[in-house]
């Protein structure tokens, strides 16, 4: 996650410094299954909910909110507006979606927006599907996480089912205990390393939280 987010020097050694196991940043996950007129599934809208932290950090980091009164102008809020929206080449936003067990592609980010409150920075993205996605019998899966484990996310939200009919979703947690153990041994292993960011192993995939919408069969 932290990279595509346009960070100077001081913030990254503020983020960075001393700090030799993941995640460094934590995201609470919002999740909106968008539905066309045809029960087919065209896109999905993705919140994220920056750790207080990060969010702080990020704002200090940009000169904004001077008077720390926790309001952005909307100067500011302009001036902040899609911060972590311009991805890298191949950067494949931290969401994954399948149906079934067969991946399916999105695409880059689009319509997003950036709020400030409560001492927490929000975005929302919208991603869309190339074709639309019929759900016969089989699961949408979407699936939040970053392969380097920099940085966690949390579905903390309810899913919405935006134009859905019949649809369910159901949220699911990772088997902690063995995620656990997986980057444990990621860690020993760095153990002594120079370069302990940039040779992490990616387990990020561990630790990933994930939305199955399933839609009763049509006649």
């Amino acid at each position: 996650m932290i990279r595509h987010v346009a960070l100077t020097a001081g913030l990254w050694i503020g983020l960075a410094s001393g700090a030799l196991a993941h995640p460094h940043i934590f995201i609470d996950t919002g999740v909106e299954v968008i539905f066309d007129d045809q029960a087919r599934v065209t896109g999905l809208r993705i919140t994220w909910a920056y750790d207080d932290l990060f969010s702080l950090m990020l704002v200090e980091d940009r000169g904004l909110d001077p008077d720390f009164d926790g309001v952005l102008t909307p100067e500011e809020t302009t001036a902040i507006k899609g911060f972590d929206m311009h991805w890298e080449p191949g950067y494949a936003g931290d969401t994954y979606a399948l149906l079934g067990e067969v991946p399916l592609v999105l695409s880059g980010p689009a319509g997003w927006t950036t709020g400030y409150a409560d001492g927490r920075l929000t975005s929302t993205h919208l991603r869309q599907f190339a074709d639309p996605v019929v759900l016969a019998g089989q699961p949408l899966v979407v699936q939040v996480y970053d392969p380097s484990f920099y940085t966690a996310y949390r579905i903390a939200q309810q899913t919405l089912l935006t134009g859905a009919d019949g649809c369910t979703a159901q949220a699911f947690e990772p088997d902690r205990e063995a995620a656990d153990a997986i980057l444990q041994a990621a860690i020993d292993e760095q153990a002594g390393s120079t370069d302990i960011e940039g040779e992490f192993p990616a387990i990020g995939a561990a630790y990933s939280e994930e939305v199955r919408v399933t839609c009763a069969a049509r006649s």
